[in-house]
């Protein structure tokens, strides 16, 4: 009963049919979800058309990520969901099954699935409550899960007043517990409490503001891939005040992912670079002193000459021992790079599990919290 009423939710969402053709759903032929790897989902007879007439240079309708016709796979959690809703068994794809993590890391808990998130883009961890913020693609853009796992606060629909969401790119939740997210659909930056208030909203200065995190003196970094710029802004939040914004960093390469160590300030951000031809696109990771000193950088080229394969870093974190942390999307893995002075060196934290992973983030406990774009989750690890 509890499969069907979701699979139903489901089907009055939308959520099973495809959002090019709006032809529902089927468990084989045409009709079978499919995943892409920016992990958008479309028919396969879309998927085929898209592919079709020998085209190298593919985009996803929704995203515009390069992707080539060999690299979608069985949609699994929406293929479950036809199942409960009456459609024939789904059998899966090769490769379906994932082996537990390894290298350190165990999962401890799973949150969401396709229909309760819907393209998640960003998580943020709350340090004095312990709750996670993610951002996503659904009704309500800000969804909230307690310690226990459960969702405990849904806010962010689009349209509403007073506290509207376009397409959220990132999220981060400052140190007096406010929720601040990067909104792709106006450009601007907002903040809100986590009863779902708006406190604050900037509209004005930013091209595309999408990465974010929080400094010790609970400043927020922001970057704007458009510009090329890294932001920090001084406000009080409660109050909905913005005291000071500043460019900090400029003449950076489409500035994303970002994080602050919470140990000593450094700061680490991930530029996405551009190259000839398809699905030639990488990653650079620099690496910054709390007082904006470049002390390490190094592209994915430069990474591939030391580490077995080439990594594309999505996110980034730092633990409390000062490592950092990346999601690599290429290899599905999670990779610590080392402290600051010794960066780069490579140890897989999580190499099992993850389908496509756009999300990092640490909880108070040292938890590690893996967002996976490509089974729209929340995956929680502890150590072994």
């Amino acid at each position: 009963m509890a499969a069907a009423a979701v699979a139903a939710a489901a089907e009055e969402l939308g959520l099973l049919e495809c959002k090019v053709c709006f032809e529902p759903y089927g468990p084989g032929g045409q009709r079978r979800p499919r995943n892409l790897p920016c992990g958008h989902v479309l028919c396969l007879g879309c998927a085929a058309a898209l592919g079709g007439a020998g085209r190298r240079g593919l985009e996803c309708p929704f995203c515009r990520r390069a992707w080539g016709s060999a690299d979608t796979s069985d949609c699994l959690p929406l293929l479950q969901l036809l199942e409960a809703a009456g459609g024939q068994p789904a059998e899966a794809g090769a490769g379906a099954g994932a082996a537990g993590p390894a290298g350190g890391a165990a999962l401890r808990l799973a949150l969401g699935g396709w229909g309760a998130l819907v393209n998640p883009t960003g998580v943020a961890a709350c340090p004095r409550s312990g709750r996670l913020a993610v951002a996503h693609d659904g009704r309500k853009r800000i969804k909230v899960f307690g310690a226990s796992g459960a969702c405990v606060q849904q806010f962010g629909e689009r349209g509403e007043a007073g506290n509207d969401l376009k397409y959220p790119l990132d999220v981060a939740v400052t140190l007096d517990g406010h929720v601040v997210v990067t909104d792709g659909g106006d450009r601007s930056v907002k903040a809100f409490d986590f009863d779902g208030r708006g406190t604050l909203a900037l509209r004005e200065g930013f091209s595309l503001p999408w990465g974010l995190d929080v400094t010790r003196e609970n400043e927020v970094l922001v970057t704007d891939s458009e510009a090329g710029a890294l932001y920090r802004l001084t406000a009080d939040f409660a109050k909905g005040k913005l005291q000071k914004a500043q460019v900090i960093q400029s003449k950076l390469t489409s500035p994303r992912g970002i994080a602050v160590s919470p140990a000593s300030g450094v700061i680490a951000v991930i530029e996405h670079l551009k190259a000839k031809g398809p699905n030639n696109s990488s990653t650079r990771m620099k690496i910054f002193s709390a007082d904006m000193k470049l002390i390490g950088q190094m592209d994915s080229f430069g990474l591939s000459l030391i580490f077995p394969s080439k990594i594309y870093a999505t996110a980034v974190a730092f633990d409390k021992e000062d490592h950092i942390i990346v999601t690599d999307v290429y290899n599905q893995a999670v990779l610590c790079l080392g402290k600051p002075e010794e960066f780069p060196v490579y140890k897989p934290i999580i190499s099992h599990g993850l389908s496509y992973p756009v999300g990092l983030t640490y909880m108070a406990n040292n938890s590690l919290v893996v967002l996976d774009g490509g089974d729209h989750s929340v995956k929680i690890y502890g150590s072994t």
